[in-house]
């Protein structure tokens, strides 16, 4: 097996990677998760074989409802380096089980070290940036979207100042979010962005599709060693991972845009969701379909992520200039 090793530490080299899957499944009452011959086998509650794979090609399972895991399962995901994600059936995690690169102190120090905005005022005009490229995908551009796209450009180079402080950095980019959210969504009625409210169905879409991009990216940072509790934008708060928040930044408006195209092709409805009281909800029946068009759209982007963050991880050890740290780029179509 090929292996980057860096400072001893032996990580997923870009081949490894790019070979994993990462499955999402649906489990029915009854249905038991274990192993056979290394391999992970799901039954029916007959003991029928519904579905295996090799554990060699497995990077994540995201769980979906219910189902029984047997001991061995759980050893070869740590043997294998795979993680389980358990989610409800409205697509919201509660528990994530999976192995962590423990070793890597040096890489810790270096982040507990670090005190500077340099690398996290990047990061913002890498997601302004594609904020713009995203704009840029619309066929039909109004003036006021053509300003838009402008008015990202004026923000990205604003943010070039090198004595920003950090209130600053953040009020440029809500700035930024403020202009572009009503474009990139113009063929919805958009209220607002209120993260985690889900006053409105598009609101719940960005909320169920920024979960599956950070719980990826969680993944492949802890297979570098990172401490992702440990950020260099978002402040630590108890049980928050600020860096995963930092690295998925430059990547949400592929979640973005996803979101814009399932609606035009009729693959997001507002009527696949329930209202209880002042939340809107995913129908039960519709959280797997969801979730998969959600992942598909990130997983366009698989072999990207994963050199940003093996880029970022190299740069940061080595204190690279910000010139030589990754950019993730959106294309403009």
């Amino acid at each position: 097996m090929n292996q980057l090793v860096t400072g001893g530490i032996s990580v997923l080299n870009k081949g490894e990677f790019i070979k994993k899957q990462i499955l999402v499944y649906e489990p029915f009452l009854g249905d038991k998760m274990s192993y056979k011959n290394d391999n992970m086998v799901i039954r029916d509650g007959n003991g029928k074989i519904k579905y295996q794979v090799s554990c060699y090609r497995i990077f994540m399972v995201l769980i979906v409802g219910d189902v029984t895991i047997t001991t061995g399962i759980l050893r070869r995901q740590q043997k294998f380096g795979f993680r389980l994600c358990f989610l409800t059936l409205g697509l919201k995690v509660y528990s994530v089980i999976g192995p962590q690169l423990q070793g890597n102190t040096l890489l810790h120090c270096k982040q507990y070290a670090y005190d500077e905005l340099t690398v996290g005022k990047s990061i913002i005009i890498n997601k302004i940036l594609n904020q713009r490229a995203a704009l840029t995908r619309l066929r039909s551009k109004t003036e006021d979207v053509w300003e838009c796209i402008s008015l990202l450009e004026q923000y990205s180079k604003r943010l070039q100042n090198d004595s920003l402080n950090l209130q600053e950095i953040i009020g440029i980019e809500g700035m930024a979010s403020k202009i572009y959210f009503p474009r990139i969504f113009s063929n919805t009625q958009w209220i607002g962005r209120k993260p985690r409210i889900k006053f409105d169905y598009i609101n719940t879409l960005l909320d169920i599709g920024y979960n599956a991009l950070f719980n990826f990216i969680d993944a492949i940072l802890q297979v570098f060693g990172f401490d992702v509790y440990y950020g260099v934008l978002h402040t630590c708060f108890y049980m928050r991972k600020s860096l995963v928040c930092d690295i998925m930044e430059p990547m949400r408006p592929i979640v973005d845009w996803q979101i814009r195209k399932s609606i035009n092709l009729k693959q997001f409805k507002q009527d696949d969701f329930v209202q209880v009281g002042k939340q809107y909800q995913l129908k039960y029946k519709k959280s797997t379909q969801y979730l998969q068009v959600f992942l598909e759209a990130i997983l366009n982007y698989k072999e990207e992520i994963f050199v940003y963050v093996r880029d970022y991880y190299r740069s940061f050890m080595k204190n690279n200039p910000i010139e030589a740290y990754p950019v993730f780029k959106l294309e403009e179509l």
